[in-house]
């Protein structure tokens, strides 16, 4: 049993601080928390919620059903009242014009006035909720430390204020998660690149990818590395692209319309073989597109993205736990195979807050491919590009050693890096880089498959569907619609193993994501030659659910 909550109003009116206490309140409580945002492009005005869903056993993502609203304006409860179950409430000031049954009006701004913080209305809110689900007290250290005194203290008392306004309808009772970490996809990108030995990070501020710059910015003191805000994302790639010739393992990020001004240098540290992650967190496009929304359609373009052609891998975020270990592994196998990685999230990942049992440290490992002298022998000339017969050639870090040269250059070259335009070094160069896919495709995962072994129904997807696909794999088992899902982090190379043996068993394959043209269906077509039954895509700029999926499904039909 779980129960979801929102919070809704205008933007400026403290909607993150009250939902970031209940989420740390919840999950001290014992509670798993699944917690998404949905806010309009603008600083002030517009409609503005966050959803918070919560219970006792792991939860993947949102759902539409509410349990309680606390409705900060009308529009709010206008909107949102078509969700909300007919055992929930409304919660809302005793000042909003709204009449409905399920309505429990709250002198809340009167009692945040009394203590002399008008605005801290949604702290006595946070309170009241606590209280509507037994969760009160023991939650005080928890309230942001944003806030200076007096302001932290009088909010905490308008927290225990709140209690006395309702009485408890819930008796909930939690688990002991104290091994458990709450935290968004963002952030987990940012821990995973700390953990997987990052130096150097370079950004240019875009929606919904800056926050990894934020908060690696400040931690860089801590732990060693260097952030760069650049004055624009051609030189946040080029500021990559030379911390990694130095030797420093590095890292930029961007949205699509910024990944777009990287695709020149991309195809630089192609050719040159220059190690680096690019992360691309998707939002709906073109041009500016829904600039806060989530989507999942820069796939195609990220498979072919500069001009001619060149070994590359691409990676996709599927949750907040996975977000950590894609990222170090982004980062050993950019090193490894002396190539470009794309890891793929999206404004849904990035917002998310979610419960997950702590990272493992002991299990990290980073791995550095660079040569030193031992792996020279004696005498050798080194060559950058020596042609070899994984197509990975020896790495040097410029000024390293003695008498070792290390040229890169953007035009072709031969095996010293010196430019050529002779036909027979130009094949022997294409075959050297394209021969690391042989290899590469050992180091990516097979997707995770989850759901019955006996399928009329095989679902796949990529990235921040997974949620959905986890829920709508349940909800269509429990119709009696024997379904299965492979649902792919690693995307490029595409693994196959999986996907070739459930696809033999399927009466149907369905393709689910969030775009417009089934980007992850071509592929697989394009790669293995399965055609997708149907798709259902979703381009709205929302989330899809795990209840949109399994309703296109009817029992009779099977």
């Amino acid at each position: 049993m779980d129960y979801n909550i929102l919070i809704g109003g205008s933007a400026g009116q403290g909607m993150d601080t009250v939902s970031d206490f209940l989420e740390k309140a919840l999950k001290k409580k014992g509670f798993y928390v699944f917690s998404n945002k949905d806010y309009m492009s603008r600083v002030r005005g517009g409609h503005n919620y966050t959803q918070i869903r919560f219970g006792t056993e792991p939860i993947y993502s949102h759902k539409n059903e509410l349990d309680l609203i606390l409705a900060l304006d009308e529009n709010t409860a206008l909107l949102h009242i078509k969700d909300l179950i007919e055992t929930g409430i409304i919660i809302m000031d005793e000042s909003i014009k709204f009449n409905e049954k399920r309505e429990l009006k709250l002198p809340l701004i009167k009692t945040a006035t009394s203590l002399g913080i008008l605005r801290g209305f949604t702290s006595v809110a946070a309170g009241a909720i606590l209280k509507y689900f037994s969760l009160h007290g023991d939650v005080d250290e928890l309230f942001s430390q944003k806030l200076k005194e007096p302001i932290r203290s009088k909010n905490i008392e308008a927290i225990h204020l709140g209690y006395t306004l309702l009485d408890s309808k819930y008796s909930l009772k939690g688990n002991d998660l104290s091994n458990h970490i709450l935290i968004n996809g963002n952030n987990a990108i940012s821990l995973g690149a700390i953990a997987g030995g990052l130096d150097f990070y370079s950004a240019y501020p875009m929606t919904p990818a800056t926050s990894i710059m934020t908060y690696l910015s400040k931690k860089q003191k801590d732990v060693g590395i260097v952030v760069d805000q650049a004055e624009d994302e051609i030189s946040a790639i080029n500021f990559a692209i030379g911390a990694s010739y130095a030797g420093a393992r590095a890292m930029t990020g961007s949205s699509g319309g910024g990944f777009s001004l990287m695709v020149e240098s991309l195809g630089f540290a192609g050719i040159a073989e220059i190690p680096l992650v690019i992360i691309d967190s998707q939002r709906p496009g073109p041009a500016t597109g829904l600039p806060t929304r989530t989507e999942q359609s820069d796939l195609s373009f990220i498979l072919t993205a500069s001009h001619g052609e060149f070994p590359r891998i691409v990676l996709s975020v599927r949750n907040a736990a996975d977000a950590f270990t894609q990222t170090i592994k982004a980062l050993n196998i950019a090193d490894k195979y002396q190539t470009v990685v794309l890891l793929l999230t999206d404004q849904y990942i990035a917002d998310s807050n979610v419960t997950i049992p702590m990272y493992d440290l002991d299990k990290v490992k980073i791995e550095r491919y660079i040569s030193t002298e031992k792996d020279l022998l004696p005498n050798e000339e080194y060559k950058r590009y020596e042609v070899t017969k994984s197509g990975i050639s020896k790495r040097l870090i410029p000024g390293k050693l003695k008498n070792h040269v290390v040229i890169v250059d953007s035009d072709e070259h031969n095996e010293w890096g010196h430019i050529t335009e002779k036909a027979e070094v130009r094949n022997a160069q294409m075959e050297k880089r394209f021969r690391k896919i042989n290899s590469i495709e050992d180091d990516l995962e097979e997707p995770e498959y989850f759901g019955d072994e006996d399928i009329d129904i095989l679902l796949v997807g990529w990235g921040s569907t997974y949620g959905a696909l986890k829920d709508a794999v349940k909800l269509l088992n429990a119709k009696g619609i024997k379904t299965g899902c492979l649902s792919f982090g690693d995307l490029y190379p595409l693994p196959k193993k999986r996907l070739l043996t459930y696809a033999k068993k399927a009466k149907k394959i369905i393709n689910i994501e969030q775009n417009f043209t089934g980007q992850l269906g071509k592929l697989i077509t394009q790669e293995t030659g399965i055609l997708m039954d149907s798709s259902i895509l979703k381009y709205d700029g929302r989330q899809i659910i795990g209840s949109e999926i399994s309703d296109k499904f009817k029992k009779e039909d099977f």
